[in-house]
């Protein structure tokens, strides 16, 4: 069966501290749940930690089949950053999430291996540190009805246990609501199968 939850933080994760042959690796893993947050997110970064020569992140999006994800080296050598920190977040399961790991160079070069082992344990220090908890993948209804038909309509929705997201209550009322994906089909029986009222 379809999986109808999947696993995100709780909240921005603590900061954490690797440290390689004197190189310094701070971790930071952030709920999100748009792109439009990373780079206000970096730049916050790039302020607290001013003296740092490498930002480098990756992101997950969505869950399936709707997954993006981006990796970004921030000027390291070609997937020994980004794609490390990725891999930690799919091997956590989670999603929804953004992990960075701010590095500060300490005069001694640490190698293509050397590298993507840091970021690689920067970023899984730093999900480590995180509450991961799990969510239910919501499905979001738009229910239109007359007036008439309110009765019917909450009393479907204290049977199926549905969150309200948002209601309008005029001479046509319309309720948004959420519901786990695997509980969908049966709440969009239900409405269908009361009459005038439509769902979407």
């Amino acid at each position: 069966m379809e999986n109808d939850t999947y696993k995100t933080l709780a909240a921005p994760g603590p900061e954490t501290l690797f440290k390689e042959k004197n190189s310094k690796f701070f971790g930071y893993a952030y709920p999100i749940t748009t792109e439009d947050v990373v780079k206000p997110i970096i730049a916050e970064l790039r302020k607290r930690h001013s003296g740092a020569g490498h930002f480098c992140f990756a992101f997950q999006l969505g869950t399936e089949p709707n997954v993006t994800h981006r990796a970004n080296d921030d000027g390291e050598p070609n997937n020994t950053a980004g794609m490390p920190i990725y891999g930690q977040i799919q091997s956590f399961g989670v999603t929804n999430v953004l992990v960075v790991s701010v590095r500060y160079f300490g005069g001694v070069k640490l190698g293509v291996g050397g590298l993507i082992s840091a970021y690689r344990t920067s970023a899984q220090m730093a999900l480590e540190a995180s509450e991961i908890i799990e969510k239910t993948i919501d499905i979001h209804y738009t229910v239109k009805f007359g007036y008439q038909d309110m009765n019917k309509v909450m009393r479907i929705i204290k049977e199926k246990n549905l969150t309200i997201i948002s209601q309008l209550m005029e001479n046509d009322c319309t309720i948004t609501i959420a519901t786990r994906k695997k509980n969908a089909p049966a709440v969009l029986e239900a409405f269908e199968a009361a009459y005038g009222i439509s769902i979407q």
